[in-house]
């Protein structure tokens, strides 16, 4: 069976814990990371483009209200984490 291949190409992945800051590649095999390198030549399935993006471990939001139940004209919980996943978000902590 053939490995599902995504590469990245050529964004600046920021990850404070390894000490990197640099223009990279990573090549994804089935949803891990296969390679990091400068430049990976690799014939993936999917190819996307990250030039000017910034690729980084996904950040926590330490405090968030999700207004819900109560308040659910002002956000719901469905909304805050839609809002959140699409700014780089991946988890939250409830206050």
């Amino acid at each position: 069976m053939e490995k599902d291949r995504i590469l990245i190409k050529a964004g600046r992945v920021i990850d404070p814990a390894n000490k990197v800051d640099d223009t990279l590649d990573i090549l994804i095999e089935d949803s891990r990371i296969a390679k990091v390198s400068k430049i990976i030549e690799d014939e993936a399935g999917k190819i996307i483009n990250a030039e000017g993006k910034l690729i980084m471990p996904g950040l926590v939001d330490m405090h968030v209200h999700l207004r819900e139940p109560g308040r659910e004209d002002k956000e719901t919980i469905c909304s805050a984490t839609k809002a959140a996943l699409r700014g780089g978000v991946t988890s939250l902590l409830r206050a």
